[in-house]
């Protein structure tokens, strides 16, 4: 096959020279070239159009590769060094014409260039991120080569350096593509390593107007501003406070001082004893010399207030009332303040102990019960188990009483002016309305209303018998009795309006009749 090729070569080219023979002189000069051209050169190799010798060897495709180069000199150092676009893609092992077809008119792109597809990872600077996202025109300008955009930080952002060039042209050692925000410098090789807080302050905040050499290094020379003290603890913060954080107290005062802080002691802020210079000050290390303000006993219970109270707390009390004097705090008066009862100078006052000492003017009895509270009253309430007998008094407490509660017949505290006669109480509920007196025990118990035990026969001197012997008390009991009963037994007296004799016969009714009927008259046996 490639023998033919070659044979048909020849048997063309002897055509051609065969022509060329035939032809004038003038026509001769035509470049043998032109005539087998299959197009136009593009714009920027048209002056090389009729020097085919630029790019073409004869019977050597091979060559015109080498030839490209040869022009294209920056490309061949990139495939050289093995660099740029060319160097990195390979292009340097291909044929220039696999990817720039010429011939194509003067008007043909044969760059194969297209920005959106582009793999800037095939150059010498990969786009990392913050310049990922960025358009090309950003760093590529027109007019220039693409391989001629700088690469150095400071050729794009110079007007964006706020150091102003005070700290050189290597932006790379303190940020990288990320963002300007994310240094990278190590300030551990400075002679001040950042430790604690100091590692996440920004770069300005001790380096105001981008200021680095003779930066102060002392605490005070940052902190001023921020000394809550005001300057009267002096000036060598590191001797309280770390790099850690300024709460991160690191003055042990348990270790340091004579006054260890126990209790709330070590959880108050300096500035609440220490109010003036430090080094000036004496303070006291009684409780009276910081908390004579506080003092709610104003000074009645003198200054050792340690006797009763502890650093844990002013209301956590240490005195113990039960062992330390001769009155036990027991039931309401163990949560009593001691105020309640010392109310003059602890020193100088003398309580009693008995219970009217202190309270007599609770005393709801006003005093008829007489000062030994205690015989009815206990420490856990005035009012719950009260313990007084009342069987022990004049009114013994049986039935019904023992569960009435004790208002409903005493009606004030003066328990001695209630009265002992059923009538004075239960007045109200009297259905007999007064018509049989007010000896109710005569009849009732306490027990209960209903269960009355009265026995007219032999109570009193009016047997009932007959037909009396059913009537309600009421029948003959009409009218109201103040005292005792006074009541009559003459027939007469209960009868006179059923006297058919209307008086005729008398008042001794007895005499002709009996209990059993009206109607039974027996004068004979009479």
């Amino acid at each position: 096959m490639h023998a033919f090729v070659k044979k048909e070569h020849a048997f063309v080219f002897l055509c051609l020279v065969t022509l060329m023979s035939c032809v004038s002189d003038n026509a001769r000069a035509v470049d043998l070239g032109s005539l087998v051209m299959p197009g136009k050169l593009i714009e920027g190799h048209a002056k090389y159009e009729k020097q085919c010798k630029k790019c073409h060897s004869p019977f050597s495709k091979e060559k015109q590769a080498v030839l490209c180069l040869d022009c294209h000199e920056d490309v061949a150092e990139d495939v050289k060094a093995e660099r740029g676009f060319h160097g990195l893609s390979g292009s340097g092992k291909a044929k220039c014409s696999t990817c720039h077809e010429d011939h194509k008119g003067r008007d043909a792109n044969v760059m194969q260039f297209s920005r959106e597809t582009f793999d800037h990872e095939m150059t010498d600077y990969s786009l990392r991120g913050g310049h990922a996202g960025i358009e090309c025109s950003l760093c590529h300008k027109k007019g220039e080569k693409y391989r001629e955009a700088p690469a150095a930080c400071n050729d794009c952002h110079n007007d964006d350096d706020i150091h102003k060039g005070s700290l050189g042209e290597k932006c790379a050692d303190c940020h990288d593509e990320k963002g300007w925000r994310k240094q990278e410098f190590d300030h551990d090789e400075t002679d001040f390593k950042l430790h604690g807080k100091h590692e996440k302050v920004a770069c300005n905040s001790c380096h105001a107007g981008e200021r680095y050499e003779g930066t102060p290094t002392k605490c005070i020379d940052c902190h001023i501003f921020n000394d809550v003290h005001a300057g009267r603890y002096g000036k060598a913060c590191h001797d309280c406070h770390r790099e850690s954080g300024w709460k991160k107290i690191a003055f042990d005062h348990d270790r340091n001082t004579d006054y260890p802080l126990t209790g709330e002691h070590s959880k108050v802020a300096c500035d609440t004893c220490h109010g003036g210079n430090l080094f000036d000050e004496n303070l006291g290390t009684d409780c009276v010399s910081c908390h004579r303000n506080d003092d709610e006993h104003k000074g009645r219970y003198g200054e050792k207030c340690d006797s009763c109270h502890r650093t844990s707390g002013w209301a956590k009390v240490k005195f113990d009332h039960d062992k330390e004097t001769d009155f036990p705090l027991r039931g309401m008066h163990s949560d009593l303040l001691c105020s309640a009862c010392h109310r003059g100078e602890l020193g100088n006052e003398t309580l009693g102990s008995v219970c009217a000492d202190c309270h007599k003017n609770d005393d709801v009895h006003n005093g008829n019960q007489g000062e030994e509270c205690a015989s009815c009253h206990n420490e856990q309430s005035w009012a719950d188990e009260i313990r007084f007998e009342h069987d022990m008094s004049r009114f013994p407490l049986i039935g019904m009483h023992a569960v009435a509660p004790c208002e409903e017949c005493h009606l004030s505290a003066v328990f001695e002016d209630a009265s002992t006669d059923c009538n004075d109480c239960h007045s109200r509920d009297d259905v007999h309305e007064q018509r049989l007196g007010p000896q109710c025990q005569e009849c009732h118990n306490p027990n209960a209303w209903s269960l009355w035990e009265f026995d007219h026969n032999t109570q009193t001197d009016y047997r009932l018998d007959g037909s009396h012997e059913g009537l309600v008390c009421h029948a003959c009991h009409t009218k109201p009795v103040r005292k005792k009963i006074s009541q009559t037994t003459a027939c007469n007296g209960c009868h006179r309006e059923d006297d058919v004799h209307e008086g005729g016969f008398g008042r001794f009714c007895e005499r002709c009749h009996d209990t059993e009927s009206f109607d039974s008259v027996d004068i004979l046996n009479r």
